[in-house]
């Protein structure tokens, strides 16, 4: 099998040669990660992994978030107190805006655009856009750079995969996080009426995807936003559940796959996973940083999703290549020839790496490949 032919058959739940291994590189300079095709940190890494781990093309497409009546206007202005960067959004007489001043100090402080109640009341009432037409000439515009990009991936590495968000993230990447979760009690219903319109615009966006073949994989990384110590499980099933699962069905029908992300402390919640009924699940978290071991994890979701992980990221920086080599061997072990796919918990994020990163790194792709044979 090559790494493809794997990965699809892993995600299918059929027999793989050996365990699949992913690094989380993408093929394509993306700003989140490094550019592991050119960062010399990274370089002979990707190079050495082309022979022994699959590749997920992690993509993006953007289209507005709100209707053209919604006026944003940004402003910036330098004086004593330091810099002061404001985006306001205005609409039918109503504004909210969202500031961040760096101080000469160096100290930094942000205003969010959701920072209490009333500035989630007001924004939920600003429209989404939710025009067919809109959206699609504004997803036009990104169509033939992402074309390139698809024609330039070897297929035989993996897949495309599409990043295209989830109703959670608007409000979640706009919070003051410190009242977010006070939300889900006393602005529930606020919540759950926005993140239906959310929904509206997404089914678009993932329409066009799907419609233009764009990816054979997408990727959801909205429910660890909303989800326990931070909320209640019955929020996590109020307000992530039901709209990653009409996404996640809408992607099935097509005949494309899904891979869910979900950092933290994912026992509790697990379950509800099985509804929203991803192809896979990247990452089991153990203690101390999550709270579920991997066996616990195929206890609850058995031969139903493969499951993705997980060495944690931080131990590619303390760990000794031996060490390395022995938390592999024990997490292959431990997943014991069920749907399993090895990788870190998270993506080469740092532009630079030390020795020790790189050589771990590297201890990683050979002991998966030695003790993940005849999976």
């Amino acid at each position: 099998m090559n790494s493809r032919e794997r990965l699809f058959a892993v995600l299918d739940g059929r027999p793989v040669d050996r365990v699949p291994i992913w690094l989380l590189f993408p093929y394509h300079k993306v700003g989140y990660y490094a550019d592991v095709r050119e960062n010399p940190c990274y370089r002979d890494i990707f190079e050495h992994s082309k022979a022994r781990a699959l590749m997920l093309d992690r993509r993006h497409l953007g289209a507005p978030l709100f209707e053209p009546s919604v006026v944003s206007r940004e402003e910036k202005t330098t004086g004593p107190g330091g810099v002061v960067v404001r985006r306001t959004l205005t609409w039918n007489g109503r504004t909210a805006y969202s500031e961040t001043r760096e101080q000469p100090d160096g100290g930094r402080s942000v205003k969010h655009l959701l920072d209490n109640e009333d500035d989630l009341c007001t924004v939920a009432e600003f429209p989404i856009l939710t025009d067919k037409k809109a959206i699609t000439a504004a997803l036009d515009q990104h169509l033939p750079a992402y074309q390139r990009e698809k024609a330039e991936f070897p297929a035989e590495y993996g897949a495309m995969m599409l990043d295209l968000g989830e109703p959670i993230g608007a409000v979640y990447g706009s919070a003051n996080l410190l009242e977010y979760p006070i939300w889900s009690i006393t602005q529930a219903e606020t919540v759950r009426g926005y993140l239906d319109r959310l929904l509206e615009r997404l089914r678009i966006i993932y329409r066009y995807a799907l419609e233009h073949d764009l990816a054979d994989v997408y990727f959801l990384v909205g429910s660890e936003l909303a989800s326990p110590p931070m909320v209640s499980r019955a929020t996590f099933q109020s307000w992530i559940v039901p709209y990653a699962r009409e996404l996640i069905d809408l992607i099935h029908s097509y005949g494309r796959k899904v891979i869910q992300h979900y950092h933290g402390q994912i026992k509790e919640v697990l379950p509800d996973f099985l509804t929203m009924a991803p192809d896979g699940l990247h990452t089991i978290e153990a203690p101390p940083t999550g709270n579920c071991t991997l066996a616990e994890a195929f206890g609850t979701t058995g031969n139903r999703i493969t499951l993705i992980g997980n060495i944690q990221y931080d131990c590619f920086r303390s760990y000794t290549e031996d060490e390395m080599r022995q938390a592999v061997k024990a997490v292959i072990d431990e997943a014991n020839g069920r749907r399993f796919i090895l990788s870190p918990s998270a993506g080469p994020y740092e532009p630079t790496i030390s020795d020790r990163v790189r050589a771990n790194y590297v201890a990683f792709l050979n002991a998966g490949w030695e003790h993940g044979g005849a999976a």
